[in-house]
Parts: C-alpha cells; sequence; structure tokens
C-alpha cells in the first residue's frame, strides 16, 4: 500500500491539506507517518476547524483512504468544524459516486470558491431538517 503524502498551510482561517499521491492518505514525518484522521484531530485540537482538502493531485484512494475521509467528515463535525474537498480528479469523483460518498462533501473546483466558502454561515440541524419539509 503507498500513502498519500499531505503538506499544509493556511489561508485566512482555512487549513488547506495539499494532499499527493495514491492509496491511503497519511502524513509523511521522516520515516514515519501519521493517518489523515490522526492529523485532523491535531489540526482541531490546535484550534483549526476549517479544513480543506485539495486533492489536485491524487489519482486514486483505496478503501483505507475512503474510510479515512468519512471518518475525518465525522470528527470534524462533532467538533463544530467543516471540511470540505477541493479539486476533485474525474475518477475519484467517479469513485466517490459509485460508493454513494460524493454528497456527504461539499466539493468544489476554484480554491477561491472553497476559501470563501468557509465565511458562510453553517446551517443548524434544525434549519436542515425544516428545509427539507
Amino acid at each position: 500500500m503507498t500513502s498519500i503524502g499531505v503538506k499544509t498551510r493556511e489561508v485566512g482561517n482555512v487549513s488547506i491539506l495539499d494532499l499527493a499521491g495514491n492509496g491511503r492518505i497519511a502524513l509523511r514525518f521522516g520515516g514515519g507517518t501519521v493517518s489523515l484522521p490522526k492529523a485532523i484531530q491535531s489540526l482541531l485540537e490546535g484550534g483549526h476547524a476549517n479544513i480543506l482538502l485539495n486533492l489536485a493531485r491524487v489519482e486514486n484512494i483505496d478503501a483505507a483512504g475512503l474510510g479515512d475521509l468519512v471518518s475525518s467528515q465525522i470528527t470534524v463535525t462533532e467538533k463544530s468544524g467543516r471540511i470540505k474537498l477541493l479539486h476533485l480528479r474525474e475518477r475519484l469523483r467517479e469513485l466517490m459516486e459509485m460508493t454513494k460518498l460524493l454528497p456527504v462533501f461539499e466539493v468544489y473546483d476554484r480554491e477561491s470558491e472553497a476559501v470563501d466558502s468557509f465565511a458562510q454561515k453553517m446551517p443548524l440541524v434544525s434549519e436542515t431538517k425544516a428545509s427539507a419539509a
């Protein structure tokens, strides 16, 4: 199994994780790696609740990597944060559509739009249910 490397940068109050590679998502430090869920947890503990995953250089994600994305989404949401996806390549988009995961995430094609979207108010659960009725 190959790991997807991650570099983190900040734009305003958004932490952008630039991912590259194939397989399972992990941060590489020297000879060791840290899984995406652990990296996300570290960001949350550091007060970074707005997280954007830039997938422009990711060709494919394996089942474990998809599980990491879902796990990270749950963790971030539970901590009142938001996680969004950027530059989802066609193959990855198709995979996420087939696995019914695409609707779970907000997906953007332009970084500026994605970063700006974090400034919008996140609807409360009660507001979401009311608008669906």
